[in-house]
C-alpha cells in the first residue's frame, strides 16, 4: 500500500499493510509498522519509527532519530526536530507492562504545529495549530494554538503566526504578520487568526 511514487531507502522497513502517501519519502534505518497511515509528501529523516495505529497527515517533515508510538496523530503540516521524543504512557513499569491500546494516552498535533529538537511531549495533550514548542522543553499539558512554550515543563512564553513570526500583542490585541494576516489576542491563552 506504498504510493508508487514513494520513496522508501534500501535500509528501511515498511511492513506489509502500511500505508504510504504519494511523494513521501522514508530514509535510512527507518521502520514504519503494519497499521500506520502517513500522508502524502512527508518526509521520514534516518532512524525514525512508526508504531501500530499511528496517523500521519500530508507534508510531515519528522527529522532524525524520532519515535512516533501508538496513540500519536499529527495533522497536515506538522514538523518534529531532530531527537524530540514522544511518550504514550502515564505511568511506565517494566514489571507491570502496559502494553495495549487500552493502555496508550492518545497524543495529537495539530495542523502546522513544531516542535524543536530534544523536545519531550509527555502523553494525553494537544499540540493546538500552529503551536510552536521550543526546542529541549517537556510539555506537560496542552498547547494553545500559536503559543510559543519553553522550558521544564513548558510555559507561555509568546506567540507565534502560522508563517512563524513572533505576534506582539504589548500595544493592542491586534497582531499582523509578515504575509498581512491578522490576530486577535482574545484572552490570556487564547490567539486567533481573523484574516
Amino acid at each position: 500500500m506504498t504510493a508508487p511514487d514513494a520513496f522508501v531507502h534500501e535500509s528501511a522497513y515498511v511492513d506489509d499493510g502500511a500505508r504510504i502517501g504519494a511523494g513521501t519519502k522514508i530514509w535510512h534505518f527507518s521502520h514504519v509498522m503494519p497499521t500506520a497511515v502517513i500522508g502524502e509528501h512527508c518526509s521520514l529523516g534516518q532512524n525514525v519509527f512508526v508504531a501500530n495505529h499511528v496517523t500521519i497527515g500530508h507534508h510531515v517533515k519528522i527529522q532524525n532519530n524520532v519515535s512516533l508510538y501508538e496513540g500519536v496523530v499529527l495533522e497536515d503540516h506538522v514538523f518534529c526536530g531532530p531527537s524530540m521524543v514522544f511518550t504514550n504512557v502515564k505511568t511506565p513499569r517494566s514489571e507491570f507492562p502496559r502494553n495495549t491500546s487500552a493502555d496508550y494516552a492518545a497524543t495529537l498535533v495539530k495542523r502546522g504545529a513544531s516542535i524543536g529538537a530534544n523536545a519531550t511531549i509527555v502523553c494525553g495533550v494537544t499540540i493546538h495549530e500552529c503551536g510552536f514548542v521550543a526546542a529541549g522543553a517537556v510539555v506537560t499539558d496542552d498547547v494553545p494554538a500559536y503559543a510559543i512554550v519553553a522550558g521544564v515543563p513548558a510555559r507561555l512564553v509568546g506567540w507565534m503566526s502560522a508563517a512563524g513570526d513572533r505576534l506582539d500583542f504589548s500595544a493592542s490585541d491586534s497582531a499582523t504578520d509578515t504575509h498581512g494576516h491578522r490576530y486577535t489576542l482574545a484572552g490570556p491563552n487564547d490567539v486567533r487568526r481573523v484574516s
